[in-house]
């Protein structure tokens, strides 16, 4: 009987282990998402005056979370293990519950950008892990003590996560989970707008009639009868015209007249260099990113610079670069255009990195410090694009499994 009782233990413990270090994992991908999502927290519990520490502590939370998962998993520590994730899912639960009460326009991010809950999805997903927790841990003298080989895994996983919090936080995410990602199609390009598909044929008219309290959507060759009331008129994309597994995305952009381009990065080949904070910038990243564009111009595509700035803004930071002398400034005035700070954010995790568009798909994405060189530049200028987008999505996904991988069969097998 004990035997089957502290089998069901340890078990309850795994499955919290797992989710806590997946959680974790899955938040040290995207530490800039993950820092918005703290930020966004903050503003919430009207702590707006520490949003100049939300990335550290996103780091430090996802790090901890990562930490608590890998120890429950490998049962090391147990009681101080216990304790620390009996303390974590009491916040989490605290601050679930003011969710689902207040219920604010904001995503839990308790899996990073992979996987969105709603509030009440939250709150039960803590409230399971809750009663996994009392199953595991009470009473504390049950708890057993782990083999000694545990705490070699348990030091191995943990180098791995340092190791890879560090690769995150120098570059962009391996695998990206927001919207832009990589296949994604702006919405601007020939099939969404002023292309093969007319407008007409693009979008169908859906009438909204009500009927005893309830509403429902008709098209114009299925009209309902009298005893319907007309609510209104809406003008929709057509499902046929719409592949489901196909990302579409918007990207706005302004030149220094304040006027729309939107269909600027739709064309064939196009660099945009995204700089979301451009008063962060030090002169010697403003050089990069002017060589950057010129060699992008060079071999054959179109360069574009969006800064998350007002034309007014913009204007001015470019007059100081060339008062200092900081950049070639011809091509940067060319290629200058302006967009807004969330966009771009989401756009590239990276200040001033580089994402390829080809005939309005989005084909891979660079960090600042992985800008690719003048050999690198040269190919892609050749390459038909969908070979970077093949590889780009595939590696990132095997490295991310591999690390998965990895932690995983140290954690439960050594």
């Amino acid at each position: 009987m004990n035997i089957i009782l502290n089998r069901t233990k340890r078990f309850c413990g795994y499955l919290v282990g797992i989710v806590f270090f997946i959680s974790g994992v899955l938040k040290l991908l995207d530490p800039v998402g993950t820092s918005m999502i703290v930020d966004e927290y903050y503003k919430f519990m009207h702590l707006d005056f520490l949003s100049f520490s939300a990335k550290p502590a996103a780091v430090a939370l996802s790090m901890a979370e990562s930490l608590i998962g890998a120890a429950l998993i490998t049962g090391v520590w147990r009681r101080i293990s216990a304790i620390a994730a009996l303390s974590a899912m009491g916040v989490f639960m605290l601050i679930s519950i003011a969710l689902l009460i207040f219920n604010p326009v904001m995503d839990c991010g308790c899996f990073g950008e992979a996987i969105h809950l709603t509030h009440l999805q939250t709150f039960v997903k803590n409230l399971a892990l809750s009663a996994l927790c009392c199953i595991s841990f009470f009473p504390f003298a049950a708890l057993g003590r782990p083999k000694k080989r545990k705490y070699v895994a348990f030091s191995m996983v943990s180098a791995g996560l340092v190791l890879f919090a560090v690769y995150s936080l120098l570059y962009i995410p391996v695998v990206d989970f927001t919207d832009y990602s990589a296949s994604a199609r702006l919405e601007a390009s020939e099939r969404f707008s002023g292309g093969p598909l007319a407008a007409d044929d693009e979008y169908e008219a859906v009438f909204v009639y009500e009927k005893n309290g309830r509403t429902r959507e008709f098209t114009l060759d299925n009209l309902p009868d009298s005893t319907w009331t007309f609510v209104s008129t809406e003008t929709v994309k057509k499902e046929d015209n719409l592949r489901r597994d196909e990302s579409v995305i918007s990207l706005p952009v302004i030149d220094d007249l304040g006027e729309y381009h939107d269909r600027l990065a739709a064309g064939h080949k196009v660099m945009v260099v995204s700089v979301y904070s451009p008063d962060r910038l030090s002169q010697r990243k403003w050089r990069a990113i002017s060589h950057y564009l010129a060699s992008a111009a060079e071999n054959g595509f179109r360069p574009l610079l969006l800064m998350a700035a007002s034309p007014e803004k913009g204007q001015e930071i470019l007059a100081g670069l060339e008062a200092d002398g900081a950049a070639e400034m011809d091509l940067l005035r060319q290629s200058a255009y302006y967009s807004d700070y969330k966009t771009l954010i989401t756009l590239n995790r990276s200040n001033g990195g580089a994402t390829y568009f080809s005939e309005g798909f989005l084909v891979r994405k660079w960090s600042f410090r992985g800008l690719p060189g003048e050999n690198r530049m040269a190919d892609l200028g050749q390459e038909d694009p969908t070979e970077p987008l093949l590889s780009y999505g595939t590696v990132g996904n095997l490295l991310l499994q591999a690390f998965f991988l990895f932690s995983f069969a140290v954690m439960l097998l050594l």
